[in-house]
């Protein structure tokens, strides 16, 4: 039952220190509680998220911690709830010992908002301390010759226990010699004597024993109580005294162990062993007691242990001196600790908020310190600093916080962390300071494109490279961090002669590496130009791009192509006139070629391979020009074959041949009637070839001619007009060369000439022109030939028989030959002779060689014509090919006069002498036509 009311009563009083401990000056951001000690742990302190106006549920979200320096923690924060609860069982009197008032102050740290508030909290006593006495028995020593009314001070009992809980009264058992009195000191504390009433009598009674109790004023009501044993002695009639009542010294804290405080004297007036005094402590704590040291006989008193400011400042010491007769007296001793500045300060931290976004605001709490220094005064003022020239700085908070901020752009492309050390100095002398360092991270954003070394790139790669082969490298960096700095590569979208890029050229995204997806041709375009880009993995992404230039190195893959004499489809040579009085250095023709490389590949020398009649016709080395080497004779043959070899001057070299058939003759007619007469001049051999070339030629001529009767018989029949009949011939122009049938190399001769046969109604009238050609005319191209009926050129409607004039050749149009300023050779040339130099770089080469294969072309498409006006430069049907000077301005050197013995020139003897000769030739042989 007791123990019900008892639990009853404590709630009750819970509830009243509850009730009494509302929060208080919440403004002020000092909030206070009250709570008695001895509560069970979780039990109800305060409603804390109410004082600081927030949720329950927020505390956790906010980050609401207690935050307290170095003791242990008596209280926690129930976020369920949002109260404020006991962690643990509080003791007061552990706490604060005798204090009449006890607080416990810390803080609590709203962390989202960096924000503290003061918390205090009072501990009310209870009373659950009895009050006890320093030892269980007490011996009393009383000489028998003590006068009633004697004193003898008792030890008082000690309640932790303050206010009305603490030791209020003391009461002795009943006894016929002693009774008690109570005397207060000047602090207020009351001790107790006991006062002989009745005078002793040892030979009655030699010991007492007494009860002294102790009881405080709490409810319950608390006692406690000693055994006091008086032992009465023979006479001794004299106490000690002190010289002082009270002895003060003051002492620095960093006095070494051994060193003497001080020495208390007390004497005695009695003689012999009641007159020895000895001395002890009387009353001291055990934590106290270890501290000092007293010497029994002499009373000086040392230190035994370090003594310590912040831990204790002033120490209360009683001495009490004894005689031999049982006399005692007491002293008090007053120690006085004075601080020394030998404590450093004390940094903590709080709160750290790493890693720390480089785009962070200025002003951004980074961290959160307290500062403490156990010394007191000057020798405890505490400033703090931060080392080296960081972008931070520290800010005072409440109490003895700091908060350090940014207060300049962080970058982590250039730090990407910091090590930073706080400085706590105190204000003692010497100074004492203490450094903290702490790592704070740079989290990186995505504030950096990639980057290429250079602003461009070029690289170079042989032709015909194997599929798949690495072209290039390309590298783009990125300060950024993890994924804002992993690179991306790809070529940007575009399209190369109407194909798309990404079939030529690939690019490893991860490596940057390029490789070609095809074999790339030097003659189908020189260089790709592309472009590269480099892209981030951030959020968002960046990008950079950088130009690249692939130049493709050209090889010597291609074997020179001759344009000038061409190939027959008919598998047969063509045939060059050389006639029999041509002087030495007589131009018979030109071989002319063409390589679609570039540079030295391009560059093409001519040889003679093989030749029918050595030493007779000679090649240019450079120029491609055969020309006679001495004089024609009669005894060389009609026919010479020549073997020509072009070859380029790459590595290895290519090369091509064709065969050229020169006729030794001044003119067709005389080349048909050398023909009829060739005797045999060498073997059996060539004496058969002869004869087969001509039978050939005689068959061929026969069988042309008795096909042109038929035809014009069939068309004479259909013709009803019998004017027509009787007054003109027929005329057969321009049929074409590929009707023509010839053996070796004479059907390639007989394409090469315009045939006119003209017919009258008396056979004996009719004739067969041979005209020699005349190089001004307008040719008719082979394809404009072969799409004709050959019976369409016989329609009256445009030959009539009877119209048709026998017109004498003209010479040669002048209008197309070269200026002085023209001569053949290179743009920068003006020797056109056999020792002409190549072009000296790869651009005027490939300028003509692009210049010479659009002739070719435009020859191929039957599109020029000879002769066609001002600035043409042509060749008749048999020379294959024609070209015009705009396509050949560096070239001319490939054009000659077939007939001349020179190269075309702007001189005026060359021009009117040899051009005039040519073309008095001509009109010589169309003269005798009517005798053929």
């Amino acid at each position: 039952m007791a123990a019900q009311r008892n639990r009853s009563d404590r709630s009750a009083l819970v509830l009243l220190c509850l009730f009494l401990g509302m929060p208080r000056e919440v403004e002020a951001r000092q909030i206070r509680y009250s709570v008695p000690e001895e509560l069970e742990k979780g039990s109800f302190v305060g409603n804390i998220s109410k004082d600081l106006g927030l949720e329950p549920r927020e505390l956790a979200e906010r980050g609401v911690r207690i935050v307290s320096r170095g003791r242990t923690q008596l209280f926690a924060l129930n976020s369920r709830s949002g109260s404020l609860v006991t962690a643990g069982r509080i003791d007061r009197e552990e706490l604060c010992a005798q204090s009449s008032r006890c607080l416990v102050n810390f803080n609590i740290l709203v962390e989202d908002r960096v924000k503290l508030f003061g918390i205090e909290v009072e501990v009310t006593d209870i009373n659950d301390n009895a009050p006890k006495f320093q030892a269980e028995n007490l011996d009393v020593k009383i000489n028998e010759n003590v006068a009633p009314g004697m004193r003898f001070p008792l030890p008082e009992a000690v309640d932790p226990d303050v206010g009305v809980n603490s030791l209020q009264s003391y009461q002795l058992s009943p006894n016929k010699h002693f009774t008690l009195a109570i005397q207060s000191r000047a602090n207020g504390v009351k001790y107790p004597e006991l006062v002989l009433e009745r005078a002793l009598d040892r030979e009655e009674e030699a010991l007492h024993h007494l009860v002294l109790t102790a009881s405080d004023g709490g409810d319950p009501l608390r006692s406690g109580t000693v055994l006091i044993i008086v032992t009465v002695f023979d006479t001794n009639d004299n106490a000690p005294v002190f010289t002082l009542p009270e002895y003060r010294v003051s002492v620095p804290e960093n006095l070494p162990v051994g060193t003497q405080l001080l020495t208390v004297t007390a004497t005695d007036r009695d003689e012999g062993a009641n007159g020895e005094v000895t001395y002890s402590f009387r009353k001291l704590p055990d934590t106290q007691l270890l501290k000092f040291q007293l010497n029994k006989n002499t009373g000086e008193i040392k230190i035994s242990e370090n003594l310590d400011y912040e831990e204790t400042g002033f120490y209360e010491i009683e001495i009490q001196a004894e005689d031999g007769g049982a006399y005692l007296a007491t002293a008090k001793v007053l120690i006085t600790v004075e601080d020394v500045n030998d404590n450093s300060p004390e940094v903590t931290i709080t709160s750290l908020f790493s890693p720390l976004m480089e785009d962070s605001p200025l002003g951004t709490v980074i961290a959160l310190l307290n500062v403490h220094d156990l010394d007191s005064g000057q020798n405890g003022q505490v400033t703090c600093s931060i080392s080296g020239n960081l972008p931070f700085k520290l800010e005072k908070s409440i109490d003895s916080y700091y908060r350090l901020v940014t207060y300049r752009a962080l970058d982590r492309e250039q730090v990407s962390s910091y090590n930073i050390t706080v400085t706590a100095t105190d204000g003692g002398s010497p100074p004492l300071s203490t450094g903290i360092h702490f790592t704070l991270q740079v989290a990186d954003i995505n504030d950096n494109p990639p980057t290429f070394s250079d602003i461009s790139y070029f690289t170079y790669i042989p032709e015909n490279n194997p599929r798949g082969a690495s072209v290039f490298s390309v590298t783009a960096l990125d300060p950024d961090s993890k994924e804002n700095a992993r690179v991306i590569y790809s070529l940007a979208e575009d399209t190369i002669q109407g194909a798309p890029l990404s079939s030529y050229i690939s690019i490893n995204s991860e490596t940057g590496v390029l490789y070609a997806l095809q074999s790339f041709d030097y003659e189908q375009f020189r260089d790709l130009q592309m472009q590269v880009t480099a892209t981030d993995s951030g959020d968002p992404p960046l990008s950079s791009n950088v130009s690249l230039s692939l130049f493709i190195l050209d090889q010597n893959d291609n074997a020179p192509e001759i344009l000038y004499p061409s190939l027959p489809t008919d598998g047969s040579t063509g045939i060059e006139l050389a006639p029999r009085s041509a002087e030495p250095g007589y131009l018979v023709t030109k071989v002319v070629a063409v390589d679609r490389d570039s540079g030295q590949n391009a560059w093409l020398s001519y040889r003679l391979l093989k030749a029918s009649e050595p030493g007779l016709f000679t090649v240019g080395l450079h120029t491609g020009e055969v020309r006679t080497a001495r004089a024609l004779l009669d005894r060389d043959a009609l026919k010479q074959s020549l073997v020509v070899a072009v070859q380029d001057h790459g590595q290895p070299p290519l090369s091509a041949t064709v065969t050229l058939t020169v006729a030794v003759a001044d003119s067709i007619p005389d080349i048909l009637a050398d023909l009829g007469s060739l005797e045999v001049r060498h073997d059996s051999d060539a004496s058969e070839l002869t004869l087969y070339l001509v039978v050939a030629i005689a068959a061929v001529s026969c069988v042309f001619l008795a096909f042109v009767i038929v035809l014009l018989a069939l068309r004479l029949r259909r013709w009803h007009r019998s004017r027509l009949l009787q007054a003109s011939g027929g005329g057969l122009v321009g049929v074409p060369a590929s009707h023509f049938v010839g053996v070796d190399g004479v059907r390639a001769f007989l394409q090469t000439y315009s045939h006119e046969v003209s017919l009258t109604a008396d056979s004996r009238k009719s004739h067969l022109i041979f005209p020699q050609p005349n190089y001004a005319d307008t040719l008719l191209s082979q394809e404009s030939c072969e799409k004709k009926d050959p019976l369409s050129l016989l329609d009256d409607s445009k030959f009539p028989i009877e119209d048709t004039p026998l017109v004498p050749q003209a010479p040669p149009n002048t209008d197309w030959r070269f200026s002085q300023a023209q001569r053949p050779g290179t743009s920068s040339s003006q020797n056109g002779d056999e020792t002409g130099t190549w072009p000296n770089n790869q651009f005027d080469t490939e300028m003509l060689q692009a210049m010479i294969l659009a002739s070719a072309s435009e020859a191929a498409d039957g599109s020029s014509t000879l002769g066609g006006g001002a600035g043409t430069m042509g060749l008749s049907a048999r020379y294959g090919p024609q070209f015009t000077l705009q396509h050949v301005p560096d070239y001319r050197q490939n054009v000659y006069i077939p007939g001349s013995n020179a190269t075309l020139t702007n001189a005026a003897g060359k021009r009117d002498g040899k051009a005039l000769a040519g073309g008095n030739g001509n009109k010589k042989k169309s003269g005798k036509k009517e005798k053929k």
